[in-house]
């Protein structure tokens, strides 16, 4: 009877490292598909988990489910991409994608490492934005020197799209500004940051003028009041045009998030931009640096495109 129990036993055991095994390889196997080349450009392998997260950041940043053959043909171009940075003399691209990035979390109001714990909430890692961005980054770079003398325009082609256009020609504002800085230690929690904010609308609400603000900010605990900086309306985003708009001269404009802290500008001056410096002429010149812009960038992935050895494994 104990020999039968022990035969029995041994059979159970066998069975169950049978199964662990089976699963095993189950997942092995499932582990090297994801990874197996779908494409490959120049050498350089597109897997299936590359579209799966390329795939699930677009539908996150666009809420639209991409096709796939629409994720692989964006894939092969970042890859095209980013091989032009071995092949062109290219500076600052890894501390412009760290901007980029940290930008990026800014603008949503945490730092970069709760930005990095949401797009993995969202089964999106980090790499695969910093792929992209940087892709773009190296693309810009180069199309902008290898085409920079199709971007220049002079005063009768802005003056003749002004009127093809009908765009309104007005007047922009110079601005005097003092950055003031609410410093916040790296690595801090986000109650500190909090914290400062408050402080900040403290600072903000007593602000009056300049000539009184200044002496006061400096002495405060932990704030960093910069040097005076010129700013043109027509070379500010909107969003920041539209803030000093309302902005009272000799006030603060609202705190906002940065890398060091709590940032806040004083508008110290404001004048009338001259007539040659407005918004109307600032927009065209820009709609017109992008309209060759993309006309040559197309012109030259078309290029690359011709060259590239690109096979299709699946």
């Amino acid at each position: 009877m104990l020999g039968m129990l022990a035969i029995v036993t041994t059979c159970r055991h066998r069975i169950a490292v049978a199964a662990v095994a089976v699963l095993a390889i189950a997942a092995a196997a499932s582990g090297a598909a994801a990874q197996s080349a779908i494409v490959v450009v120049n050498g350089d392998p597109i897997t299936a988990f590359d579209i799966d997260q390329r795939s699930r950041f677009i539908q996150i940043s666009t809420q639209k489910t991409p096709a796939r053959q629409e994720v692989i043909d964006e894939l092969v171009d970042e890859k095209l991409k980013l091989r032009l940075e071995q092949r062109f003399s290219l500076e600052g691209i890894d501390s412009e994608l760290e901007n980029a990035i940290n930008n990026m979390a800014r603008r949503m109001r945490v730092n970069q490492q709760q930005f990095t714990q949401q797009l993995a909430n969202s089964g999106v890692q980090l790499g695969t934005l910093k792929s992209r961005i940087k892709a773009e980054i190296i693309w810009t770079k180069v199309v902008r020197g290898k085409y920079q003398s199709s971007f220049q325009f002079n005063d009768k082609d802005i003056l003749a799209a002004l009127e093809t256009r009908k765009k309104d020609d007005q007047g922009g504002y110079d601005y005097t500004l003092r950055p003031i800085l609410f410093i916040v230690p790296r690595g801090s929690p986000q109650a500190m940051f909090e914290t400062r904010r408050r402080e900040a609308e403290a600072l903000r609400a007593r602000f009056q003028n300049c000539d009184d603000g200044i002496p006061f900010a400096r002495a405060l605990r932990d704030i960093a009041v910069r040097d005076q900086v010129r700013r043109s309306s027509v070379d500010l985003p909107p969003l920041l045009r539209e803030i000093l708009e309302k902005t009272e001269i000799g006030r603060l404009t609202p705190p906002e998030l940065t890398q060091q802290g709590i940032e806040l500008y004083a508008l110290c001056a404001k004048k009338q931009s001259s007539a040659d410096n407005t918004l109307g002429r600032r927009e065209v010149r820009d709609e017109l640096v992008s309209e060759q812009f993309q006309a040559n960038a197309k012109k030259y992935l078309k290029e690359l495109r011709s060259q590239a050895m690109i096979e299709y494994k699946q």
